[in-house]
């Protein structure tokens, strides 16, 4: 048995380039940035930033085209694929890429938005796309019953 699954919460590093191919298939490129935080044996904090090649295709290329820019937070879930080519000065070169095959937008404004490759659209995680505030919390002298619930 073998896995090969990536999951990623990051900031855009560059806007997504589109391009397509000869096949008439949609290829979006881009990079986001993560961080790792953790504390030294002396105390210090620490901090790592990590940079991601993402690929996304089809419908989901369009999509990250569309809405995704430098610095939005997101989500992504895919695959990690290496490919290698020879430069034009002969020398062996390799990318290890992250294949999108999930993207959820995490912008502060909550209007998270999710693409599924296998469901084929887009999804509204929030049912507006204004932000809308927390409900407020009920005071603990009123009854709670089952069809309060929000599932």
């Amino acid at each position: 048995m073998s896995l090969n699954r990536v999951q990623l919460i990051g900031n855009l590093t560059r806007d997504p380039e589109l391009k397509q191919i000869p096949g008439g298939q949609v290829v979006a490129t881009f990079g986001i940035a993560t961080n790792f935080t953790w504390n030294s044996q002396e105390g210090d904090r620490q901090s790592r930033t990590e940079f991601h090649n993402i690929v996304a295709w089809r419908k989901l290329a369009e999509i990250c085209g569309q809405y995704l820019k430098k610095g939005s937070k997101i989500f992504i879930e895919g695959r990690l694929q290496t490919r290698d080519w020879e430069g034009e000065d002969g020398v062996k070169r390799y990318r290890t890429e992250i294949i999108a095959e999930n993207m959820i937008m995490l912008d502060s404004r909550g209007n998270a938005m999710s693409m599924d490759r296998e469901a084929g659209g887009i999804n509204n995680v929030s049912d507006e796309g204004d932000y809308q505030e927390p409900a407020s919390v009920s005071s603990s002298n009123e009854d709670v019953t089952i069809d309060d619930l929000p599932f």
